[in-house]
C-alpha cells in the first residue's frame, strides 16, 4: 500500500510539473506574441513616417527650411523611442511577473509538501531522535526564510530598476526636446 501511495504521489507531482511547464510556456508565447505585435506596429508606423518625412524633405526649398524640418523631427523621434521602450519594458515586466507568480505558487506548494513530509517523519520518528527532528525542522525553516529574503530583495531590485528606467527615459526625452529647441533657434 505504501508503494501505491508513493507512486500516486509521484504521478501527481509529475502531472503538476507538466501543467506548470505548459502554463509557463503559454505565458512565454503570449509575451513573444505581444512583442511581435508591438514590432509590427512600430514597423508600419515607421514606414508611413519615413514616407511622410521624405516627401517633406523633397519639398524643402533652402538649407534653413531643412534644418527646421530636422529639428522638428528630433523631439517626436525621441518620444516615440521612449514610448517604444516603455511598452517593451511593460511587456517584459508583465511576462516576468506572470512567471514569478507561477514560480511563487509552485514554491509555496512545494514548501507545504516538504512541511507535510517533515511532520509525517516526525510522527514516525523513533524515540530518541528529537534532536535530529529539530535539526530538520530548523533547516526547513531556514530555507524558507532564505527564500523569502531573496524574493523580497528581488522585488525591491525590480522596483528600483523600474524607477531608474522611468527616470532615464524621461531625461532622454527632455534632452532631445532641449536639443530640438536649440536647433530651431539656431
Amino acid at each position: 500500500m505504501t508503494t501505491t501511495f508513493n507512486n500516486e504521489q509521484f504521478l501527481a507531482a509529475q502531472k503538476a510539473s507538466i501543467e506548470t511547464l505548459f502554463g509557463l510556456t503559454a505565458k512565454a508565447f503570449e509575451g513573444v506574441e505581444k512583442l511581435v505585435e508591438l514590432n509590427l506596429q512600430v514597423a508600419k508606423t515607421s514606414l508611413a513616417e519615413v514616407a511622410e518625412s521624405t516627401q517633406a524633405a523633397l519639398s524643402v526649398k533652402d538649407a534653413q527650411e531643412l534644418m527646421s524640418l530636422q529639428a522638428g523631427l528630433l523631439q517626436p523621434a525621441a518620444e516615440k523611442a521612449a514610448a517604444y521602450s516603455r511598452h517593451l519594458y511593460d511587456i517584459v515586466a508583465g511576462t516576468g511577473a506572470e512567471v514569478t507568480k507561477a514560480a511563487e505558487a509552485t514554491m509555496a506548494d512545494n514548501q507545504k509538501k516538504v512541511l507535510a513530509l517533515v511532520d509525517t517523519a516526525v510522527k514516525n520518528a523513533p524515540a530518541g531522535s528529537e534532536s535530529a527532528v529539530a535539526l530538520v525542522k530548523s533547516a526547513v525553516a531556514a530555507a524558507n526564510n532564505a527564500y523569502e529574503s531573496v524574493n523580497k530583495a528581488a522585488k525591491q531590485a525590480t522596483e528600483a530598476a523600474e524607477a531608474n528606467f522611468t527616470a532615464m527615459t524621461n531625461t532622454a526625452v527632455k534632452a532631445a526636446g532641449s536639443a530640438a529647441k536649440g536647433k530651431k533657434s539656431a
